[in-house]
């Protein structure tokens, strides 16, 4: 009879253990679920000339956070109202830096971003403006 009454007991606790897990457990997914402030990913963006002349070489260079090293990273202009990607390329290198050279042959104000991606998503540095002539 003890041995019953102990399983019986053991059992009882192991369900409540279980539920008490379960729904703790969809808790602790939903927040982690939700990215906390520190943990999003940036770009930031520099580049080294503001006014060129059509088919002059801009250098973009910034730092990343929260991107691997080695992750691609591309250079998009806004042309009406769309972010297009153009064929400047980069990686992420070693101390979460990066150079992109691009040759802007369009004239006019070119607002140019760099653009990434991370686990949490897609991640773009601000809006650089180059003037070119």
């Amino acid at each position: 009879m003890t041995s019953v009454l102990r399983h019986h007991c053991l059992r009882t606790l192991g369900a409540g253990a279980l539920s008490v897990a379960l729904l703790s457990g969809g808790t602790a997914g939903a927040l982690a679920a939700s990215p906390t402030p520190g943990t999003m990913a940036t770009i930031t963006v520099k580049a080294d000339k503001t006014e060129v002349k059509a088919g002059d070489k801009v250098t973009f260079t910034g730092r990343t956070k929260g991107l691997k090293i080695g992750s691609p990273l591309v250079l998009q202009h806004e042309k009406s109202g769309k972010w297009t990607s153009l064929r400047a390329t980069a990686k992420v290198k070693k101390g979460s830096s990066y150079a992109l050279i691009a040759k802007l042959n369009t004239k006019g104000a070119e607002h140019l971003r760099i653009a990434g991606a991370s686990k949490s998503g897609k991640v773009y540095s601000p809006t650089v403006t180059v003037k070119v002539k």
